[in-house]
């Protein structure tokens, strides 16, 4: 299995969503059955990175994706020394609601890609709409491991799950944008 150059917008007519699995039923489970419901309802975007060549029935596979969509978190919910400079009213984020990669390449460094191709475009998006960081939940330990190698911290339990967060601040710098 090989990718192709760039990610894209996830497309019912061009990409293969039945045949992806990244080998844990959440997140294979939202690209095959609610990512394009949620797209069109307005409530997340889902950008994929499709396979090199088309499959039989003239569709891609996807070999890695992820899913943004703004946010709110509570500013009692950052580290004091954050919680401090804000207001005590909801802070806008933006949430990497789902990131996954075929397990046919998991090892490769795809997940790292991945993750940086969804920092530098919500880096992209903050230009236009800002918000104060970028956070994740985290499914497991290992998947907590996987995000804090890239700076980002915990911020509070969220729903059974621990959620991270890298401030936009950090983000920008580490995707090269102007302060």
């Amino acid at each position: 299995m090989r990718w192709a150059n760039a990610f894209v917008e996830l497309n019912k007519s061009s990409h293969n969503r039945r045949i992806f699995d990244c080998g844990r039923d959440e997140p294979t489970d939202f690209l095959r059955t609610k990512a394009l419901r949620h797209m069109q309802a307005g409530i997340s975007r889902t950008m994929v990175l499709p396979e090199e060549g088309i499959s039989a029935d003239s569709k891609t596979g996807i070999c890695a994706y992820y899913t943004i969509t703004p946010s709110l978190i509570e500013s009692a919910d950052l580290p004091q020394r954050e919680a401090r400079k804000l207001p005590r009213y909801p802070i806008p984020v933006f949430l990497i609601a789902q990131l996954a990669v075929h397990c046919e390449l998991h090892g490769k460094g795809l997940g790292k890609v991945t993750l940086y191709r969804a920092v530098h475009r919500l880096c992209q998006i903050s230009e236009h709409l800002p918000a104060y960081a970028i956070v994740v939940d985290a499914l497991d330990n290992a998947v907590e491991g996987f995000y804090a190698k890239f700076g980002f911290q915990f911020l509070c339990v969220h729903q059974n799950r621990k959620r991270l967060f890298l401030s936009m601040k950090t983000a920008l710098e580490l995707c090269g944008f102007a302060l």
